[in-house]
């Protein structure tokens, strides 16, 4: 549909962004940012699913159900690097719209599985597997949005679309408790399965868990592709985006954004079991969509305080803070069975999730900066064309970095928790899992300060 694809587009241009570009921009913004909210629940469904499969029937082992939780991270990880280009391939509103409605495999296909005890394990793996689609659905999503605003809204609008889309995180572990507690889609939703939990029985309608999403993925498709455009001046092939593989930069910011991002999906995906582990007197599900929750509503901060303070000095004093939050949690964690503050713990855990959410924002607006400077100073002295040539090519090269280096942070998800488990097993205690993340932690610090915070640093941003 041609006329949803725009030729000319030059944010940088004040006359064209006040004449219609801000209003375009935020329009597909805005668009954008349910999409992805939908793509989050979708990747994070399982997190709540499996707890309850062995209530309804299902005669999976305590390893098979681990193995359900975790491979949607695994898998959306993978995707994200093949989705990390796609916008310059397929377009923006077409690739929104087509990863949005895949959405409806997954939400689909748990709605059916989970109404049969019988449904063999290997299926279930398929469906985990097919979830990594909302995970992958983040690199493109961030990719696009890139390319609309100008550097000085970057920051803004990066961490608009990032933690709102976060939000469904927090979403799916606080709905999905109550959705399949009634039959909310009348008899078209199925007959509820009789749950046993703590020697009581009740109803539960365990698909809703994925019928609950199916309208709103519908719509939020739906609006994309009629509502949002495709950027001619932001296609480009894979070989084209492929440099940023030759690009220090590139890996440098990968390592950071696991260190924030793989924190927050990490951290999220392990906080239910960490708190029953060493807390088991207390609900953990009553507990575990806080930190989510505060990680995104926190994320448009930190890229607005980048925009104001720059984003390396945001990310520098952020790991330090990331540092000092592991610390106090492990001050407040009980030892040898013994002692142990779960008030201290949960404020220290909050503190966490919001450091990881501010660092979320300050390493996005990061990579945009860096590379439009990188290839301004390369086309320094080479003309007005060659100036407007490397604003095109730092706009391309930074939509592949964003997603590239969602991809790696994506990994979180599953080597946080995974760290827990093997320090928990190795030592009775998650406390030589929590201290390698403090070391972490000083390398991405270490890093920020060298490349990009000090005085004098190769690339200031």
């Amino acid at each position: 549909m041609a006329s949803h694809v725009i030729r000319q587009w030059n944010p940088e241009d004040k006359r064209f962004w006040d004449s219609g570009g801000h209003g375009i921009a935020q329009r597909n913004l805005w668009l954008s940012i349910p999409a992805l909210t939908l793509a989050f629940a979708v990747w994070m469904v399982w997190s709540v699913v499996v707890v309850n499969l062995p209530a309804v029937g299902f005669k999976y082992s305590t390893n098979q159900l681990f193995w359900l939780a975790a491979l949607p991270a695994l898998c959306g990880a993978t995707l994200r690097i093949f989705y990390s280009f796609a916008v310059p391939i397929f377009g923006g509103r077409r690739w929104t719209a087509i990863s949005t409605a895949s959405l409806l495999l997954p939400a689909l296909g748990i709605g059916f599985a989970v109404q049969n005890p019988a449904t063999p394990f290997e299926v279930m793996v398929v469906l985990a597997l097919l979830c990594g689609l909302g995970g992958g659905n983040f690199a493109s999503s961030m990719a696009n949005i890139s390319f609309f605003f100008p550097k000085a809204q970057k920051g803004y609008a990066l961490g608009m679309n990032a933690g709102l889309g976060n939000l469904g995180v927090s979403i799916v572990q606080f709905v999905v408790p109550l959705v399949i507690t009634a039959g909310v889609f009348g008899a078209i939703g199925g007959e509820p399965a009789m749950a046993t939990k703590a020697g009581q029985t009740s109803p539960m309608w365990l698909q809703n868990a994925g019928f609950i999403w199916v309208p709103f993925i519908l719509a939020s498709a739906l609006a994309a592709w009629f509502g949002m455009n495709d950027l001619a001046e932001a296609k480009a092939s894979f070989a084209d985006q492929a440099v940023i593989f030759k690009r220090q930069h590139n890996w440098l910011m990968c390592w950071l954004y696991l260190g924030t991002f793989g924190s927050f999906i990490g951290y999220s995906a392990g906080f239910p079991l960490l708190i029953k582990s060493q807390f088991p007197g207390v609900n953990a599900l009553q507990y575990a969509w806080l930190g989510p929750l505060v990680g995104a509503l926190i994320r448009p901060l930190g890229g607005w305080l980048s925009d104001k303070l720059g984003g390396a000095r945001v990310t520098f004093w952020n790991f330090i803070a990331m540092a000092a939050g592991v610390y106090a949690v492990l001050q407040f964690l009980p030892h040898g069975g013994q002692g142990g503050n779960f008030t201290g713990f949960l404020i220290s855990f909050m503190c966490l999730f919001a450091a990881s959410g501010i660092g979320n924002g300050s390493t996005f607006r990061m990579i945009p900066v860096i590379f439009l400077t990188e290839r301004q100073r390369a086309a320094q002295g080479q003309g007005a064309a060659a100036q407007e040539q490397a604003v095109k090519d730092a706009n391309k090269e930074a939509a592949a970095v964003l997603g590239f280096s969602s991809a790696i942070g994506a990994y979180g998800g599953f080597f946080i928790p995974k760290s827990y488990g093997t320090s928990i097993a190795l030592t009775g205690s998650p406390d030589g899992a929590l201290y390698f993340f403090i070391v972490f932690y000083v390398t991405c610090i270490a890093v920020t300060w060298w490349f990009y915070s000090r005085k004098n640093a190769p690339m200031p941003c």
